[in-house]
């Protein structure tokens, strides 16, 4: 039987029963699993420190493989801002080469040396070629 202790206007509390245990007594096979959960087999032991190095070698690979990449991607940035360079060099030297063509130059050395001259108009046959702007002749153009 439970009572109940009032002090003052506070919450009430049980007064507990202290003649009866608070268990239940457990079985003997109860106890007996409890004993057998307790001990460990070596088979048990052989097997979670297999898989404690399965588990730590997978980690191991995962880190080395994970700092493999990270240094792989800083090497293609790396080759990437030297393509960038190469390619800002390769444009700036382009142009100073165009900047130092004359035109004139080259028109009078083609006029006076090499004997070229403007084409007539018969000279002249329009073709079309969209894929590209040269064009490669297999055969005599065709007279109209």
């Amino acid at each position: 039987m439970r009572e109940y202790v009032v002090e003052g206007n506070t919450v009430r509390q049980l007064e507990r029963d202290y003649s009866q245990p608070f268990n239940k007594p457990l079985s003997k096979a109860a106890i007996k699993n409890r004993e057998k959960a307790a001990h460990m087999n070596v088979g048990y032991v052989a097997f979670l420190l297999l898989m404690a190095v399965v588990f730590f070698g997978g980690c191991t690979m995962y880190i080395n493989l994970r700092n493999e990449i990270i240094e792989k991607q800083k090497r293609v940035e790396s080759l990437q801002s030297q393509v960038a360079a190469l390619k800002l060099a390769n444009d700036e030297e382009y142009d100073r080469i165009i900047g130092n063509v004359d035109m004139e130059e080259i028109k009078k050395i083609a006029m006076n040396e090499l004997h070229m001259k403007y084409p007539d108009s018969g000279q002249v046959s329009v073709t079309e070629n969209k894929d590209t702007d040269y064009v490669r002749q297999y055969k005599d153009i065709p007279t109209e």
